[in-house]
């Protein structure tokens, strides 16, 4: 017996250690299990990011400002977003989003366990799929976790948690209510509850009614299905849900709810932002985004600092000058056929600010813009850089060249001067001021077209030249912004300054992040400029110069040239004041031909009139002239038309005689009529302080087209400033035929 319960005994006691060794068992495997679990855990959020005011900065906004600081040109942005103050922020919206969103939100710490278990138990019932993230998980995962957000696993839930309990402690609960509703997608492009409320109902977020509020915060769950303007009869049933839960809270009452379901949504869209965000002056305005968005561009500013960096870019176009360029291109284009297109580059010579940009008739129809983009044949506009470089080699502008036509080159090809006209020999000055083809080509071959080139390089050509003496003729393509640059180096006096597009830049804080530098260097010598200008005045000032008569209406001296291309398909101005460069161009985008009388003259002569109206009269300086020293040039004689005086009609000579000795306030509007015969009379208006109304200020004389470019006075009043205002919407948004170029 004693025996036996013995072996009971020890049996018993074996079974207890036995259990006690599998508890023990288990108890190690769960430690291993938990320490395992920790193991997979800490790896998962080693490489959390920082919880900091960093973490939730959001994308800005950038603006484009003209020269005035005030002229909005663009907006930049990645999405519409404007965040506000919590302060700002209706309460119905604070409440409708933690009843719909977080019900708990005020009552844990980050993450929610309730909700979890709740959200588990719906999904293991059968019930609707429901979320079990907090406010503040919506948040960590949009913003500083926003690279993972798609990624559905238990790793990135994981790391929401953490950082969301990291961030309880870091913020208020009303500090990361006001990051949320900054932050949040509401749909159609919009992030955060100001940008929402103004893009659906024009109003501002603490203005928001109890309906739009809940409309807005049942957005976010899902923004596309519940977008109002798309899907607003979803949107209607998610924001009854809203107001549902709102009333289960006890935020609203019972009354308010069913006021509340019952209305529609009462939608206000805003208008929908410009093309692309440019305000105005498209031609401009795009150019400049282009610079900004080069990777290697001077402004220390990235594509995405544009975008959503919040820069603030103040840029150089003067928008009084924008305008009368818009106004002398519209005047264009209604005398000349549809299909044709017309550009204009308006620059400071002394700063290289560019002023005023037109790049075509209709910028958004194609976005090709003429005056900065791919460049056309210059036509004679390019015989400058010859001219500044046999100045510069020492040869006389009065020397002899030979202008006779037809000239035959060794391999075959035959260049004649306009029209066929042969001038024999006649000084260089001449031949500028006719545009002499075979006189310019013979002396491209004397000066050596390798100094052609780095003169037009020198002078502030950008494009990529040929070594070809044919050149000088304009074959190269060049764009009007080019040619403005580099004949501003001639307007002062040979210093050479880059086209300035933009002033300065500063970041979202106000700090300068670009302000120009003066890129002055002088690349001619003061006399070789002055010089040169002086033969370039008779191209406006000589009876036989190709922008005879063209000058501005004010009477202020102006140099430049003249330029057409290959069977009329391009037709140029470039021309300059101490103050003022001026390049314009004519023709079709297609390459294709255009009329023989078509000519660019009239535009610059318009615009320019335009712009320099009320300023002071200011005078090329005058400049010792440059050592002629080069002897294989001889002294010719000034250039006379053969019989000009036969073959001019007793008329002709009578009105010419008639246009040159006019004075301003001699001649009213009434009086013109029949006062020149078959001549035509194109009259523009402008106001005058000194003359009173109907008073003609200006006369000039187009022998070519018969035509008297004439200004009359508008008087000293004031313009009414509803029609002014009026006026200013209206107003506002390859060879080269060695032939015919002139």
């Amino acid at each position: 017996m004693k025996a036996r319960r013995k072996f009971r005994e020890s049996k018993s006691h074996a079974v207890a250690w036995g259990a006690l060794v599998v508890v023990a068992a288990i108890a190690f495997l769960c430690f291993r299990g938990v320490s395992s679990v920790f193991a997979v855990y800490n790896s998962w959020i080693e490489d959390l990011p920082t919880i900091n005011s960093d973490s939730f900065n959001f994308a800005e906004d950038s603006y484009m400002y003209a020269a005035d600081g005030k002229t909005l040109l663009a907006k930049f942005q990645l999405e519409k977003r404007d965040p506000v103050t919590i302060d700002q922020i209706s309460d119905y919206v604070k409440k409708a989003t933690v009843d719909t969103e977080d019900i708990r939100f005020y009552e844990h710490n980050g993450v929610d366990p309730q909700g979890i278990m709740r959200a588990l138990t719906r999904i293991l019932t059968g019930g609707n799929l429901e979320g079990a993230s907090t406010i503040t998980q919506q948040l960590v995962r949009n913003t500083a976790l926003s690279e993972e957000a798609s990624d559905i696993t238990l790793e990135r839930k994981a790391r929401e948690a953490e950082l969301a309990l990291e961030m309880e402690h870091e913020y208020t609960k009303e500090e990361i209510l006001n990051m949320y509703l900054n932050t949040i997608n509401y749909g159609d492009g919009c992030y955060g509850i100001e940008a929402a409320a103004k893009n659906y109902f024009q109003v501002s977020a603490a203005d928001l009614s109890l309906t739009q509020a809940a409309t807005l915060a049942g957005i976010p769950q899902s923004p596309t299905a519940f977008n109002p303007k798309e899907n607003p009869e979803a949107c209607i049933e998610r924001r009854n849900l809203v107001l549902e839960r709102m009333k289960f809270a006890g935020d609203i009452t019972e009354e308010e709810y069913k006021s509340a379901i019952n209305e529609g949504l009462g939608l206000d869209p805003a208008d929908e932002e410009p093309s692309q965000g440019i305000y105005a002056y498209p031609y401009f305005t795009s150019f400049v985004r282009d610079e900004l968005m080069k990777a290697d561009n001077i402004y220390g500013c990235s594509y995405a600092d544009l975008f959503q960096g919040g820069l603030k870019i103040y840029t150089t176009l003067d928008t009084n000058l924008q305008k009368k360029a818009d106004a002398a291109c519209k005047e264009q284009y209604s005398s000349m056929d549809a299909d044709l297109d017309a550009a204009l580059v308006a620059m400071d010579p002394n700063t290289g600010y560019v002023l005023a940009i037109v790049g075509g008739n209709d910028f958004y129809k194609d976005q090709w813009n003429i005056a900065t983009q791919g460049g056309r044949p210059s036509g004679s506009t390019f015989k400058v850089f010859a001219l500044t470089a046999a100045i510069e080699q020492g040869i006389n502008p009065l020397a002899a060249v030979d202008c006779s036509s037809p000239l035959k080159l060794t391999n075959g090809t035959e260049i004649n001067n306009f029209n066929n006209e042969t001038y024999g020999q006649m000084t260089i000055a001449d031949a500028t001021a006719i545009s002499s083809n075979t006189g310019y080509y013979r002396l491209t071959e004397k000066i050596g077209v390798s100094s052609l080139v780095e003169m037009a390089h020198r002078m502030g050509i950008k494009s990529d030249l040929s070594q070809y003496p044919i050149i000088v003729l304009g074959t190269e393509n060049v764009t009007p912004l080019e040619m403005a640059e580099a004949y501003s180096t001639l307007a002062t006096g040979g210093i050479h300054r880059d086209a300035v597009v933009i002033s300065r830049i500063e970041d979202k804080n106000g700090e300068v992040l670009f302000e120009n530098a003066d890129t002055s260097e002088r690349v001619l010598d003061e006399s070789v400029a002055a010089a040169t200008t002086e033969v370039l005045r008779g191209v406006f000032e000589s009876s036989y110069g190709t922008a005879y008569g063209f000058g501005p209406s004010n009477g202020q001296p102006v140099a430049g040239k003249t330029g057409t291309g290959q069977e009329y398909r391009d037709h140029w101005l470039v021309g300059y004041t101490p103050n003022l460069t001026c390049s314009v161009w004519i023709g079709n985008r297609d390459y294709s031909s255009t009329s023989e009388d078509l000519s660019a003259n009239g535009l610059w002569h318009n615009f320019m009139s335009a712009a320099l109206e009320g300023t002071d009269y200011v005078d090329f300086p005058i400049v010792a002239d440059p050592i002629y020293n080069n002897t294989q040039f001889t002294l010719g004689t000034s250039y006379t038309p053969d019989d000009e005086d036969d073959e001019e009609s007793e008329e002709d000579k009578e009105i010419k005689e008639k246009v040159n000795s006019f004075e301003a306030g001699e001649l009213t509007e009434d009086d013109v009529e029949g006062q020149y015969g078959d001549y035509e009379v194109s009259i523009s208006y402008e106001y005058s302080e000194e003359y009173p109304e109907g008073t003609v200020l200006s006369q000039n004389l187009d022998s070519s087209s018969k035509t008297i470019y004439m200004v009359v006075s508008l008087g000293s009043g004031e313009e009414d400033s509803e029609e002014k205002e009026a006026e200013d919407e209206e107003n506002y948004g390859t060879e080269t035929d060695e032939e015919n170029a002139y």
